[in-house]
């Protein structure tokens, strides 16, 4: 299996900080962002992880690296903690491809076809920090009890935030699993089926990433994942793992970056 991370969005929400740097380059307390995703995407069964990234951001590739001169300098220094970290940095299991157009979620997934092949994958959006790495772990257990049917993560949000989130209609089939009958994007509180709204992590079925082939563009003129995760419903059943809002930290915007430095920092010091 292989763990995606679409990257090649703009950052506009953090300009001007993000004019020259990556958005997903942007520390989390110790280490940029990605790393934690990539670390999550290496800690679950996928084998590789894949960034789908922009040609213009070469930092991010860069920090996966390998930085021999660096990590000698930091030794003999008697920096090792330090060399140890860009050390780690640079032995990620991570490969490239590339999104040259801004076409949408649904397209930057399907430029990473290749990689993925007849087997079932991975979205993590990099937004989104999980690190206790235990979400994905779970989602391929469901999975796996159902036949290798797709795993969404979802996540219950307050009724004034539903019409901001792609939500599921459904059924519980236990206590933290849901049977997903449709998805609907951004509906008003009154016509929400749910107040379960989709959360940064896939774990999704081959048929997924052959749709995404045949998906039109939708919303903004993009190509939307949701319009492929509608189809697949069609053929194959679908679950969602109900996790627990303290499971996972959201960077998407100043203000919720900020938030998840202040608590990943504390969580840190005990």
């Amino acid at each position: 299996m292989k763990a995606l991370i679409p990257a090649a969005g703009m950052g506009t929400r953090f300009l001007p900080a993000t004019k020259a740097q990556p958005k997903e380059m942007l520390l989390v307390v110790d280490r940029p962002a990605i790393q934690y995703v990539v670390e999550e995407g290496l800690a679950s069964s996928a084998d590789e992880v894949v960034i789908i990234n922009s040609r213009e951001k070469k930092a991010i590739e860069d920090h996966f690296a390998p930085a021999p001169a660096l990590e000698a300098a930091l030794r003999a220094k008697g920096k090792d903690a330090f060399a140890d970290a860009v050390a780690h940095a640079g032995s990620l299991n991570v490969s490239y491809v590339y999104q040259d157009e801004p076409l949408g979620l649904g397209h930057a997934i399907r430029c990473a076809a290749e990689k993925t092949g007849d087997e079932a994958f991975y979205v993590l959006l990099g937004d989104v920090l999980v690190p206790d790495n235990a979400m994905l772990p779970r989602m391929k257990e469901i999975s796996d009890e159902h036949g290798g049917a797709s795993v969404i993560a979802v996540v219950p949000v307050p009724d004034d935030q539903v019409s901001r989130f792609g939500v599921i209609a459904g059924a519980a089939v236990s206590d933290d699993v849901w049977k997903v009958d449709s998805l609907v994007e951004k509906p008003a509180l009154e016509e929400a089926p749910s107040n379960l709204a989709v959360f940064g992590r896939y774990l999704l079925s081959p048929r997924v990433m052959e749709l995404l082939a045949d998906v039109k563009p939708g919303v903004g003129g993009e190509i939307q994942l949701t319009d492929a995760l509608d189809a697949v419903l069609q053929e194959e059943e679908m679950y969602a793992l109900v996790i627990d809002p303290a499971d996972g930290f959201d960077t998407g915007t100043v203000e919720s970056w900020l938030e998840t430095n202040n608590v990943l920092y504390q969580r840190m010091r005990g």
